[in-house]
């Protein structure tokens, strides 16, 4: 043991914590809730449509409103990550949204002429809170996840977004069918707030962990995860955003999690919607049936990360690791476009299981963005990210709700999302190049 220290030796024979798997628990819970709070407008949104006699266009401005300030904060979230810590921004963020949500449920106080100004309001205020959340889970990631575990870790808090919809569609689509779309917002706030407290008990970086022993640490260093992440804060420098904007293998990613945020955003807003418009079913059944995709898209997506780290361990070589379900996932939501040929409602939901299963399996944005952004800056580098992914949030509500205005039907709708995924596979293939950690130039 000549030249080791105490506590290095004591970690390699003490048998080492997992508190690892209960924050990835907590990043997953938090996930679903922060989809569970993008999508219940649209649970709402046929009623609120017929109660106040809203065009599909207008519906469209509502539902893009929570996209226009999540893109807009971004970047300040990301900044906010580095500046204060992913615990006080990120517990703060939580509860701050679920307010927003649970308001949404009051605004039959305000007259009619108010309110589309009022829902806009506070879905926007709903996606300016919820900004820092992603570069959040990316930051918290890369400090509690060694390499050869960090695909695993990022699909599992990213599958949330489906599992959001298998627990809390069905239970939104309940409310609002027994209760009223008020209660649903109510229900959903308070949920999101009971979330925030036990986040504050639980996160922390592993080297200020309670529950953490030093053979858990000493796991978590050797494989390159940054242990003190709030330890790391830069100062934000003008500069920085430059280097991130003007790099190959950053652009590549950022036009590619557009395209994938594109498939994302449409289930999110309109999925429900085109079940009852276009397929004449009930909002209760709706949210059963919306259910079934998003099963096959969480298992799709934990598959994904598995797959990518499994092939990390055997081959060394991250860009293939990252690269091969990403490639091979995005091929298959092609088929999201075999819906406009099919009149079988059960044919539909196939199709539909099948592109939000290889959605799932190529979703690895988050994981990529942990191996690759720079240390010192990485909630800036995830917010940057995350601000270009989801301009897809204010285009996708949007086009798809003139599209159907203008072309009373959803086949065009689905052109569009299955050529965004397509768009994607280039990107990575042809644009992205090596995947590694991009090393920022000093700055005076």
């Amino acid at each position: 043991m000549t030249g080791s220290s105490p506590a290095a030796a004591v970690a390699t024979v003490m048998k080492k914590t997992n508190v690892r798997y209960l924050i990835v628990f907590m990043l997953f819970v938090l996930t679903a809730i922060n989809y569970a709070d993008r999508a219940s407008m649209s649970f709402a949104a046929p009623f609120i449509q017929k109660e106040y006699g809203l065009t599909a266009g207008e519906l469209g401005w509502v539902l893009s409103a929570f996209g226009w300030s999540y893109v807009i904060f971004q970047i300040p979230g990301g900044w906010l990550l580095d500046r204060f810590g992913s615990k006080r921004v990120y517990v703060t963020a939580v509860i701050l949204w679920s307010i927003a949500t649970a308001l949404q449920g009051a605004i039959g106080f305000f007259h009619a002429s108010f309110l589309i100004l009022v829902l806009f309001a506070l879905r926007f205020l709903v996606g300016a809170f919820e900004a820092p959340s992603f570069p959040g889970n990316s930051r918290v990631v890369a400090a509690w996840f060694p390499a050869q575990e960090r695909a695993t870790a990022a699909a599992i808090f990213n599958s949330a977004q489906y599992f959001a919809t298998v627990i809390f569609g069905p239970l939104m689509g309940w409310i609002v069918f027994h209760w009223g779309w008020q209660y649903m917002f109510a229900v959903m706030g308070g949920i999101g707030i009971v979330a925030a407290l036990v986040w504050a008990k639980v996160l922390y970086d592993p080297s200020a962990h309670p529950s953490v022993n030093a053979a858990e640490l000493k796991y978590l260093e050797e494989g390159g995860a940054v242990v003190s992440m709030d330890q790391r804060a830069a100062p934000l420098k003008w500069g920085y955003l430059g280097q991130l904007c003007k790099n190959r293998m950053m652009i590549g990613i950022y036009v590619a999690q557009y395209c994938i945020n594109c498939l994302t955003f449409f289930f999110l807003s309109w999925f429900p919607i085109y079940l009852v418009k276009e397929r004449g079913l009930n909002i209760l059944n709706a949210g059963l049936v919306a259910s079934l995709p998003a099963i096959c898209g969480f298992i799709g997506g934990v598959l994904g990360g598995v797959v990518s780290d499994y092939i990390l361990r055997r081959t060394s070589n991250l860009t293939l690791a990252r690269k091969t379900p990403i490639v091979l996932g995005l091929l298959l939501s092609i088929s999201i476009i075999g819906c406009n040929y099919v009149e079988s409602d059960t044919l539909v939901i196939f199709f539909m299981a099948l592109a939000f299963f290889g959605k799932g399996i190529g979703a690895l944005g988050w994981a990529v963005m942990s191996d690759c952004a720079p240390k010192e800056v990485a909630g800036l580098a995830g917010g940057l990210f995350n601000m270009f992914g989801n301009m897809s949030s204010i285009v996708t509500p949007l086009a798809i709700g003139y599209i159907y205005q203008y072309t009373g039907s959803f086949y065009w709708a689905m052109v569009f999302v299955g050529v965004h995924a397509f768009i994607a596979v280039v990107s990575y293939l042809f644009v992205v190049g090596e995947i590694k950690r991009f090393v920022l130039k000093p700055i005076d």
